[in-house]
């Protein structure tokens, strides 16, 4: 008890609030914007090129636009960082076609052929075409959040059993709240940076449970231990103070490493246009963040509140059964 307890617990409301107040912009900004599958997901198809030296984008752009009556096409443009280029300043052109129809051969030769007329000095080439049955990415689609689910049921069962001497379900429970919150948060991040749902977005939310749980889990851990040493007539709000004070730094400090890594490998891919890895790093870098604020400042508060509701009733109950 010597440890300056900071009031975690008092300042719930402002915590809650920063939440709700992000949330509803991204409700907004969803409504305004929308957010798009890829075609992982929703079926279509992508052709890769390669090239070098440069070019008007948009001519580029308008040019292949042109070649297609797919109104949905996105286009990227990536710098080769591999050095497969001969003078160092070769880029990867991906055009991705929606829809459930696969482009025909026909159209993928006039695109090329068109491409290699109006840029003859820059070597356009295809290397790579992908299809994907709409039916098959719904499938895929599907298991990914299925394996979300699970991923997240396996968590709540995992902590109801380690914490079951401080209310294990309820700590569960609202260990998993933390971790919607933490998706909701990665999900604005793609309404915002309008990034269209693709693999990324699994692999960083299945990453983000892991994280986000780790650090519920040292919460909750000292708050067990700090509950044994208090004794069952301290204050449970203290308790929480008091295992917040003591967590805080090493729960801050354990995510700064990790995101200043993250930060890393999204300079790098902003420099050379790497969107592919940006999709990832981007949000993974808003994830844990996120992560580490709803352990700290979600999970745990919400945990309290139903504790403290809990011994409340208790009262009513003992009435109720002398009656």
């Amino acid at each position: 008890m010597k440890d300056k307890m900071l009031d975690f617990y008092g300042k719930r409301k402002i915590f809650f609030g920063i939440s709700l107040g992000i949330i509803a912009i991204g409700i907004i900004f969803n409504i305004i914007f929308g957010v798009s599958l890829d075609i992982q997901f929703s079926g279509g198809s992508m052709i890769s090129y390669s090239y070098s030296g440069e070019v008007n984008e948009e001519e580029m752009k308008a040019l292949i636009q042109e070649k297609t009556p797919d109104d949905k096409v996105t286009f990227t443009i990536a710098k080769d960082i591999a050095g497969n280029s001969e003078n160092g300043d070769g880029y990867t052109l991906t055009v991705q076609f929606s829809g459930t129809d696969a482009i025909s051969t026909e159209t993928q030769s006039e695109i090329l052929k068109s491409l290699q007329e109006k840029y003859p000095d820059n070597g356009f080439e295809t290397n790579e075409f992908t299809s994907v049955d709409a039916t098959m990415g719904l499938k895929f689609f599907v298991k990914c959040i299925v394996a979300v689910a699970i991923a997240g049921a396996l968590m709540v069962i995992y902590v109801t059993i380690r914490f079951k001497r401080i209310g294990g379900m309820s700590a569960g429970v609202f260990g998993l709240v933390a971790l919607f919150h933490d998706i909701i948060m990665v999900y604005i991040v793609f309404v915002l940076f309008r990034m269209p749902i693709d693999s990324n977005f699994i692999a960083v939310v299945l990453m983000i449970l892991g994280y986000s749980l780790n650090d519920t889990i040292v919460i909750y851990d000292r708050v067990r231990e700090n509950k044994a040493k208090m004794g069952p007539k301290a204050s449970l709000i203290d308790v929480y103070n008091l295992s917040m004070t003591q967590c805080i730094k090493r729960t801050i400090m354990t995510s700064i490493t990790t995101l200043a890594a993250i930060t890393s490998v999204y300079v790098v891919c902003l420099v050379y246009n790497i969107t592919s890895i940006q999709s990832f790093a981007l949000p993974m870098m808003i994830g844990l963040v996120s992560g580490c604020y709803s352990s700290i400042c979600i999970a745990t508060p919400l945990w309290v509140i139903w504790q403290l509701h809990k011994k409340s009733k208790e009262p009513e109950k003992k009435v109720k059964a002398s009656k």
